[in-house]
């Protein structure tokens, strides 16, 4: 109801009173908390923008060399595996790589392509569509990472710790190359920064929840690929912390048991024929094993006699040297502030991670990222640690030092990561080599190709040519077959024997004389390209044979057609099993080996015998 007549005076009277200002305190108090709530809106901003730039990143240049795709790995491992899962169970029969990514993989194309039959026949007659899918969903989960490294930095330590934390991350060279390829590296990185989320509240407040938070994490990681099983030492370190901050210690194991039981019921979730075929996966793990160990011969082209040293150097271009130096002093930040808890759950996990890889005989820079999240985390605390010290002893303005941190921390990641993405974005080298040949290869024609390209690089994808009705342009020679020991090039084996040849020992199996077989049998063209025969040059003692093999070639051929991806005004960059695929040099203007197209001019061959036979 309308208040009385009497009262409404008397009401305009107090409104019209100047309001009694407020207590110092109470403006204080006021004004920090509108400091506070435009600090957490500076930071949402930023944290999205973040978020949206790296995602960007990831898809800048994500159709590299498609239809083709030149990653053994990719071509052969998962997208395939998950099409496959559609006319059988879902027993992946390969435990060499755990098979979570292709199971979720196998989930987003019928999702996508809304079938089975769909799913195969696009794979079938123009797999484009289907690798740009997958690769869209590493790009995801690795955005996904960067956003749960954020919040592992805010429970560990605060928002701005957390923020940088995720830039340094979120824009470092290797995570956003690999998220251009549908590799299970960088799926492994969301959920290892989900156990570091959940471990950071074991370390705050024991939570159950949290235990249970990491072990899943931790389960799901190593379930995508093992390493990322690294994540269980720093939940180890926390429950120790948790235990010794005056809760009980039964308590604490209790909860550890759990997390051990979630992480376990995780990784049989993500990987449930890890059971019910016990013994491939065995299998499959032991033969991973060997394999880094290097039980099997030598891989041509290794050049690292450390592995420790390797990744130690991994870390400077792969991560940035800034973020790296940053790392180091966070630890020694933590140590030093006797924040002993935090310094236990993220420093001995990489050392732990380097000492064991390191140790073994097989050196790649992408095995090194599932460590990133937890160096990235130590490095934001040393930046932010070093630029509060500025701005509170050294009284430097806040802009300039949050400024120049930023340059400094981001700057060398940037910059690679922009090259990179622009030369992804250009015409792969093999892909141009593959166009001039159309033009100038009849089809029909038998060629041999080293094992740089894709299996189906013979093949016309995705157009119909009269030329070549059934598919196949060019007849090529099986490479993956040699009639001499690889172990003993010396030993040839008995007539009518072969020995397989993995991509890895291709160059084992090379000889001069294979030329005079090619002529033999009218196979006259021979394509090569640096992945392979830069094994060779790099470990000449190894490969003497690859070696002459090409010098042979230089004599009996000639020379017809040649691309190289690195800018004419600069060197090439020496084979490398890293540089040679991610493209991180400077010199790269395209993706690609260098690629050379020769012609024979031998026995059946030669120019004389072809005009005789016409």
């Amino acid at each position: 109801m309308d208040a009385a007549p009497a009262d409404r005076p008397s009401r305009l009277r107090r409104s019209s009173l100047p309001a009694r200002p407020r207590p110092p305190r109470a403006r204080d108090e006021a004004a920090q908390a509108s400091a506070r709530t435009a600090e957490r809106n500076l930071h949402r901003f930023a944290l999205a923008a973040l978020l949206l730039a790296t995602f960007g990143l990831r898809l800048w240049g994500i159709k590299q060399g498609l239809p083709y795709s030149y990653n053994f790995d990719e071509a052969r491992h998962y997208v395939p595996r998950a099409i496959a899962y559609f006319s059988h169970d879902y027993n992946p029969n390969y435990f060499l790589n755990p098979p979570a990514y292709s199971y979720l993989l196998n989930i987003v194309f019928e999702l996508w392509f809304g079938s089975a039959d769909a799913v195969s026949r696009a794979y079938a007659s123009d797999p484009t569509e289907v690798f740009v899918v997958a690769r869209v969903v590493v790009a995801v989960l690795g955005t996904l990472s960067v956003w749960l490294t954020y919040l592992a930095g805010v429970r560990m330590f605060n928002r701005t710790v957390g923020l940088v934390a995720a830039a340094i991350f979120g824009l470092a060279f290797l995570p956003i190359f690999y998220s251009h390829l549908a590799l299970n590296d960088t799926p492994t990185l969301a959920p290892v920064a989900l156990s570091l989320y959940g471990t950071a509240g074991v370390l705050r407040n024991g939570a159950r929840r949290d235990y249970v938070l990491a072990g899943i994490g931790c389960g799901v990681a190593a379930a995508t690929k093992y390493t990322g099983a690294i994540t269980f030492v720093c939940l180890l370190a926390a429950c120790l912390c948790d235990g010794l901050s005056g809760r009980t210690v039964m308590r604490s194991l209790w909860r550890l048991g759990l997390c051990v039981a979630a992480a376990a019921i995780a990784f049989v979730v993500a990987n449930p024929y890890s059971l019910l075929d016990f013994s491939a996966f065995h299998a499959g793990v032991t033969t991973q094993q060997a394999l880094a160990a290097g039980s099997d011969p030598e891989k041509l082209g290794t050049t690292a006699s450390s592995g420790t040293a390797f990744y130690l150097w991994t870390y400077t271009w792969g991560l940035g040297w800034a973020p790296s130096l940053a790392a180091v002093g966070g630890a020694i930040a933590l140590l030093v502030r006797r924040r002993l808890a935090a310094a236990l759950v993220l420093i001995p996990a990489p050392i732990a991670f380097m000492i064991y890889m390191g140790d073994q005989q097989r050196f790649f820079g992408r095995w090194l990222m599932p460590t990133f999240p937890i160096v990235a985390l130590l490095g934001a605390y040393g930046a932010v640690s070093f630029g509060r010290w500025l701005i509170a002893a050294r009284k430097l303005p806040a802009v300039a030092v949050i400024a120049v941190t930023a340059i400094v921390l981001l700057g060398q990641s940037l910059s690679t990561v922009l090259h990179s993405d622009k030369v992804l974005s250009r015409p792969d080298t093999r892909n141009l080599t593959r166009a001039w040949m159309v033009k100038h290869v009849p089809a029909g024609s038998k060629i041999v190709v080293e094992p740089v390209v894709a299996d189906n690089w013979g093949y016309d994808i995705g157009r119909a040519d009269p030329a070549t009705p059934s598919g196949a342009r060019w007849k090529l020679w099986d490479t993956s077959l040699t009639d001499v020991d690889i172990h003993d090039h010396d030993r040839h084996l008995p007539p009518g024997k072969h020995m397989f040849v993995g991509q890895d020992q291709y160059e084992r199996s090379l000889r001069p004389e294979l030329l005079t077989e090619y002529a033999k049998a009218d196979y006259c063209w021979v394509v090569i390209g640096s992945l392979q025969a830069g094994r060779s040059f790099a470990q000449p003692k190894i490969a003497p044979q690859a070696i002459a093999y090409y010098a042979q070639l230089a004599n009996d051929a000639k020379l017809v057609y040649h691309v190289t991806p690195f800018s004419t005004s600069k060197r090439a960059v020496p084979f490398s099993f890293d540089w040679s695929i991610d493209y991180y040099p400077g010199q790269y203007v395209r993706p690609g080996p260098e690629m050379s197209v020769y012609r024979l001019t031998i026995g059946r061959c030669s120019p004389d015998y072809i005009k005789k036979r016409r």
